[in-house]
């Protein structure tokens, strides 16, 4: 069987700064470009049938600089709607809510066309993406890489391995990374996890 290969994108402004970014559109900054372009030896060796990215940009030139062929874009691999947390820490938010956690509490409601997901909501998109790319790699012809946001990438893990939603906060996922979900003995299991050579 075939091994899902998901690609966190390189840093931006907010990621280093540890800003909630979900439908704010930043750029890769130059460490982030410099963090897609190290993922090339990597991917390169990989035989990799289908690319899908979030359509966001620091998703999208995370995988032309990492060299992967043009992905197809997939709406659901978008990162977590943080709606009224967008663009805050969790320091920021600790203040408010002592002991604020995103997979277990959710988020504050944002504006209408940002109101914010609860953890399984953002698991419903995950297994919306994970039941669509489930034929490729049951054909193995070769590994399906996503190319999407760290929190998102997290739940999709944990419903791939076949726990809820909230078990994503069991992950990290470091920006410019990649992690690397095969199977052992049939049953999907952690082949690599923030992996930056294999």
């Amino acid at each position: 069987m075939s091994e899902l290969l998901l690609v966190r994108h390189g840093e931006t402004e907010w990621s280093r700064n540890g800003r909630h970014t979900g439908c704010t559109d930043l750029p890769l900054t130059a460490h982030g470009q410099e963090q897609a372009r190290a993922l090339r030896p990597l991917l390169s060796g990989r035989k990799i049938a289908q690319v899908y990215a979030s359509p966001m940009v620091r998703a999208l030139r995370t995988a032309e600089l990492a060299g992967l062929a043009p992905p197809q874009i997939d709406p659901d691999l978008r990162e977590w709607d943080y709606g009224g947390y967008e663009g805050i820490t969790t320091a920021e938010i600790h203040r408010e809510r002592p002991g604020w956690y995103l997979f277990s509490d959710g988020v504050a409601p944002g504006p209408d066309e940002h109101p914010g997901e609860s953890p399984e909501q953002v698991g419903a998109r995950a297994d919306r993406v994970l039941a669509r790319i489930a034929p490729q790699l049951q054909a193995d012809h070769g590994d399906v890489a996503l190319v999407a946001h760290a929190h998102f990438l997290r739940v999709l893990a944990a419903r791939r391995l076949g726990l809820p939603a909230a078990a994503g906060g069991l992950f990290t996922f470091e920006t410019g990374t990649v992690g690397v979900l095969g199977t052992e003995h049939d049953r999907p299991a952690v082949v690599a996890w923030n992996a930056r050579s294999l």
